[in-house]
C-alpha cells in the first residue's frame, strides 16, 4: 500500500506537538499527527492540568478553615477525594476535546497509534486496524517523556505511586513519602499535606526544589515546615521494603540508614523520554541518557528530523515545548525564527506557597562572572499581600552592576505564577532597571512588590 504524502509529520500530541501541527498548518502545509494514547498529551491529560484543578480544591479547603480570620463562618469542614479527583478528570478531558476541535479546524489529519521512523521521510504507524504508512519530507518528534523509575523504587500502583497514580488517588494516605522535591513531588506533598496527609520528602540535593535560587528554596521549606512537612535534604531513599498495607523506607543520611514506615509513597526522581521503539538511533539521530540530542533549533542532525520538548534538551516544561513547536513549524516553512533561550524560560510550581522563577540564580549569575545588584521586597510591605491574608513571601531581582541588565527574577508566594510574566517580558524586551523603575505599576496589586524589588536593588526601594 503506498505511503500517503504529507510535508509534515509530527509524532506526538502533546504541547509540543499539536502546536507544531497547528502552526504548520497555518503556514499553509499539509500535516499529520500521530498519537498513541491522548490528544493533549501528558500535560493536559495527567500533568500540569490536572494537578492544578486539584490543588485547586485543596487552595481552597485550606482557605475554608481560614474563613474566620475574613469574618466567615463555615463549618463542618471535610472534602470528598472522589469528587475532588472527579473534577480534575472532568477539566482535563474538557481541555483534552478541545483539542480534537483545534486538530479538525486547522484540517489536521490525526492517526491514533505507535508510530516508528523507517527510513527517511517515512513512518510506519501501527493503528488497532492495522499498519498505516505516512510519508513526508520534514518529521517533528514530540513524544515527551514518563517518571524514571529507580530500582528497588519501581511503582507498583498500591503502595507506591508515580504522579499517574497520585493523580487517580485510591485513597487518602495518611502518612506519606515523597522522594524528589522538583516540582512534582512538592505539588503532591503539597496538596496531600494540605487535606491533612503526615507528609514527609526525600530529596537527595543539599536543598529542595534545588533548581531554584538557594533563598528562595529556604524561604519555601520553612512554609512547608510550619504546614507540619517534613523535609530531609542531603538524603537518600536506598529501598524500600513492601508488605500489605506498609512501606518500610531505607533512608540514608549523613552516613547512617535509618527507617521509616508509610502507608504511601510517590516517586518523583524525575523523568525519562520516550523515545525508545521510535527508530531515531538507527536513523543516526544520538541520543544522551534517552534525551535526543539536537542544537538550538531543535534539528537532531539527521536532515528533515527535528525533535522538541521533553524528548529533548531540558528545562522540561510545556510552555518551551509549545514554543519549540512554533519554532520549528516556521524552520520548515521557510522562516527564520529565533532560537528559544532557556535562560528566557519560566519555571512554575504551585505548591502552597506558590515558586516562579526566570533567568540565572543568584549563585549562577556569579558563577558566569557577573558583578550583581540584588533587590528583595517581602509581601508584609504590599496592602494587597496583607488584604488578601497573604504576607508570606518574597520577590528577588538580580540585575548586571554595570549594564543594568535583568539577569534573574525569583519569587514566593501567592499568586507568582502569574506575576512572574511581567519579568520574562522585561528580559524578552532586553530590560534595564532604569526602564523597570520608571515603569508605573497599579495600585494596590501585588506587582508593585515586583517594582519595589528593583527599587531595592539599587537601594531606591519606598515601602520597606
Amino acid at each position: 500500500m503506498a505511503a500517503k504524502a504529507y510535508d509534515a509529520i509530527v509524532i506526538g500530541a502533546g504541547p509540543g506537538g499539536y502546536v507544531a501541527a497547528i502552526r504548520l498548518a497555518q503556514l499553509g502545509k499539509s500535516v499529520v499527527i500521530v498519537e498513541r494514547e491522548h490528544l493533549g498529551g501528558i500535560c493536559l491529560n495527567w500533568g500540569c492540568i490536572p494537578t492544578k484543578a486539584m490543588l485547586r480544591s485543596a487552595e481552597v479547603f485550606h482557605l475554608m478553615h481560614r474563613a474566620k480570620e475574613f469574618g466567615l463562618k463555615a463549618e463542618g469542614i471535610g472534602y470528598d477525594l472522589d469528587a475532588v479527583v472527579k473534577r480534575s478528570r472532568k477539566v482535563a478531558g474538557q481541555l483534552s476535546g478541545g483539542i480534537g476541535h483545534l486538530m479538525k479546524k486547522n484540517k489536521i489529519t490525526v492517526v491514533m497509534g505507535a508510530a516508528k521512523l523507517t527510513g527517511k521521510g517515512k513512518v510506519s504507524v501501527k493503528t488497532d486496524k492495522g499498519t498505516e504508512e505516512l510519508s513526508a519530507p520534514n518529521i517533528v518528534v514530540a513524544t515527551g517523556a514518563r517518571a524514571r523509575e529507580l530500582p528497588g523504587l519501581e511503582a507498583d500502583g498500591d503502595l507506591v505511586w508515580t504522579y499517574k497514580h497520585a493523580l487517580e488517588p485510591k485513597r487518602m494516605p495518611k502518612k506519606l513519602l515523597v522522594i524528589g522535591s522538583g516540582a512534582i513531588g512538592i505539588e503532591f506533598a503539597s496538596f496531600f499535606n494540605t487535606l491533612g496527609a503526615d507528609v514527609t520528602v526525600v530529596e537527595v540535593m543539599d536543598r529542595i526544589l534545588p533548581v531554584e535560587d538557594a533563598e528562595i528554596s529556604a524561604f519555601a521549606q520553612k512554609q512547608f515546615e510550619k504546614q507540619g512537612m517534613k523535609i530531609m535534604a542531603k538524603a537518600m531513599v536506598k529501598k524500600l521494603d513492601r508488605a500489605k498495607g506498609k512501606v518500610t523506607a531505607h533512608i540514608e543520611r549523613g552516613g547512617k540508614t535509618e527507617t521509616q514506615f508509610f502507608d504511601t509513597v510517590i516517586s518523583a526522581v524525575g523523568i525519562t523520554a520516550n523515545t525508545e521503539g521510535l527508530g531515531l538511533e538507527e536513523l543516526g539521530v544520538k541520543l544522551d541518557r534517552s534525551f535526543a540530542v539536537t542544537d538550538a533549533f531543535c534539528r537532531t542532525g539527521v536532515e528533515g528530523v527535528y525533535v522538541i520538548g521533553d524528548a529533548t534538551n531540558g528545562p522540561w516544561l510545556a510552555h518551551k515545548a509549545s514554543h519549540e513547536g512554533v519554532m520549528v513549524a516556521e524552520l520548515i516553512a521557510g522562516g527564520h525564527p529565533h532560537a528559544v533561550d532557556p535562560d528566557a524560560i519560566a519555571g512554575c510550581t504551585y505548591c502552597h506557597p506558590q515558586v516562579a522563577s526566570v533567568g540565572l540564580t543568584e549563585a549562577k549569575a556569579k558563577e558566569a562572572g557577573h558583578k550583581i545588584k540584588v533587590g528583595r521586597f517581602p509581601f508584609i510591605g504590599n496592602g494587597k499581600a496583607i488584604a488578601l491574608g497573604e504576607s508570606e513571601g518574597m520577590i528577588k531581582t538580580i540585575f548586571d552592576a554595570q549594564t543594568g541588565e535583568l539577569l534573574g527574577a525569583h519569587m514566593v508566594g501567592a499568586e507568582v505564577t502569574e506575576l512572574i510574566q511581567g519579568y520574562v517580558v522585561g528580559r524578552t524586551l532586553e530590560t534595564t532597571e532604569e526602564e523597570l523603575m520608571n515603569t508605573v505599576f497599579p495600585h494596590p496589586t501585588l506587582s508593585e512588590m515586583m517594582h519595589e524589588s528593583v527599587l531595592d536593588a539599587y537601594g531606591r526601594a519606598l515601602h520597606f
